[in-house]
């Protein structure tokens, strides 16, 4: 089986929140969830729809892991992950250090 980059992406929404996801093509997941009912539900009628951070993390368990811990931290702390003063670095030594 070939082997698939993730990335973990967050979109502002219209209504001023934010939707964390993943996606190994981040263009065609934020086209599914503005066009498409393939788009998450939570997203419905909160548009226009910005896609405002994204990085390739590895494989899909990884980028389910730090999805995971981006949608646990507060709306300041996303916004420090967003302008680049928080590191997805950072998360992942906090993940690490957790599980040891």
């Amino acid at each position: 089986m070939a082997y698939t980059e993730y990335s973990v992406y967050i979109v502002h929404c219209g209504d001023g929140s934010y939707y964390t996801g993943i996606s190994a093509d981040v263009e065609r997941r934020l086209k599914e969830h503005e066009n498409s009912p393939r788009g998450a539900k939570y997203l419905r009628g909160r548009g226009p729809l910005q896609l405002v951070f994204s990085e390739v993390v590895g494989d899909r368990p990884e980028a389910s892991s730090l999805e995971y811990r981006i949608k646990r931290l507060n709306r300041s702390e996303k916004e420090a992950l967003i302008d680049g003063s928080l590191s997805l670095q950072t998360l992942r030594a906090g993940q690490d250090s957790a599980a040891g």
